[in-house]
């Protein structure tokens, strides 16, 4: 199953981003390597949210994700929850339909 980790960003968060990106880059890494991390990244022109696609069983690994994050202890994200997403068409889709 996919999991989008939604992250609604600060108003100064480019402004402040410099100070902990270091450590979120550094943990985003990490859940990629175990398999827990598909994609990731934030919006542009406005740079108001970002989005995180994770694979699991469960919403678990991006949950525990957002609560580890820098970007979060610090204030960076203003809010964050993790909605399932079923995937249906792409070569990384976990329920192809095809017809």
């Amino acid at each position: 199953m996919h999991y989008l980790l939604i992250y609604d960003l600060s108003p100064d968060y480019l402004e402040r981003r410099g100070e902990f990106r270091n450590e979120h880059l550094k943990l985003a890494w990490e859940a990629c390597e175990k398999g827990d991390l598909v994609l990731g990244g934030a919006l542009q022109e406005p740079a108001d949210q970002a989005y995180l696609l994770f694979k699991g069983d469960t919403p678990e690994a991006a949950e525990a994700f957002a609560k580890a994050d820098p970007y979060v202890e610090n204030g960076l994200i203003v809010n964050w929850r993790v909605r399932p997403w079923m995937t249906v068409v792409g070569e990384l889709a976990e329920s192809p339909v095809k017809i």
